[in-house]
């Protein structure tokens, strides 16, 4: 064990691949209210929503004016109207919490990090009930250490208020031993920076790095986060 004891995990598209859950929960939501969905209203919900999740990142937006904002402006956008955006979004959120998908190479690491007695650890601005269904399906709850979910917490990632309501938590564990580990710029190494802690980019993708932001490691498959630890 090197310089890292303890391991910080984002979540959606990190450990689990939330793209194949919002497709499955989409299709299932819009069928479930008779809504014909095409290619195009699959790309511009994405959009919507994760403009709707930074600007909750940013502090502009409560977690309920995000999950029901989202469908309230997608279906204006739409011209639907005779169905409601909260009847959607909770039957959406359930769905969503039904399926698990996970990302490569993600659930043979944390099972070798556990092996070795890493402590391990979800940070996640995600729904509490959703999250928590994924995490028992997936049987990553019982190899993480702890889930701190951001509603739970009081303040959401990336805010320094909300990683040291994390550490409150977790008795014994120094931020100079921890790493966190995440595909977003803005809520996962922006988080790190605030809470003082080492981060390591998930980025697959290679995408170009078009926020400022410190980023101690960048990785494009999981697996090359042991080379980063050890």
């Amino acid at each position: 064990m090197g310089n890292y004891t303890t391991i910080l995990w984002d979540l959606d598209q990190t450990l689990l691949d939330f793209d194949l859950s919002m497709e499955h929960a989409l299709l299932a939501v819009f069928a479930q209210y008779g809504l014909a969905i095409s290619e195009e209203t699959k790309a511009r919900y994405d959009v919507i929503n994760r403009s709707y999740w930074r600007r909750l990142e940013a502090g502009e937006l409560t977690k309920e004016q995000v999950t029901v904002g989202r469908f309230r402006a997608l279906f204006e956008e739409l011209g639907i109207t005779h169905v409601a955006p909260e009847e959607i979004n909770a039957d959406y959120q359930r769905e969503l919490g039904n399926v698990f998908f996970y990302i490569d190479g993600a659930k043979e690491l944390v099972t070798l990090l556990k092996e070795k007695g890493y402590r391990q650890y979800v940070v996640t601005n995600g729904v509490n009930t959703t999250q928590a269904n994924k995490m028992k399906l997936s049987g990553l709850d019982a190899v993480m250490d702890g889930v701190f979910v951001s509603e739970l917490m009081g303040y959401p990632k990336p805010r320094k208020e909300y990683f040291d309501a994390c550490f409150a938590a977790m008795p014994g564990v120094s931020r100079k031993e921890c790493i966190l580990v995440g595909d977003s710029l803005t809520s996962d190494m922006r988080g790190a920076e605030n809470a003082g802690v080492a981060s390591c980019w998930f980025n697959p993708e290679g995408k170009a790095k078009d926020v400022e932001v410190r980023t101690d490691y960048e990785i494009r498959r999981l697996e090359e986060l042991m080379a980063v630890l050890e």
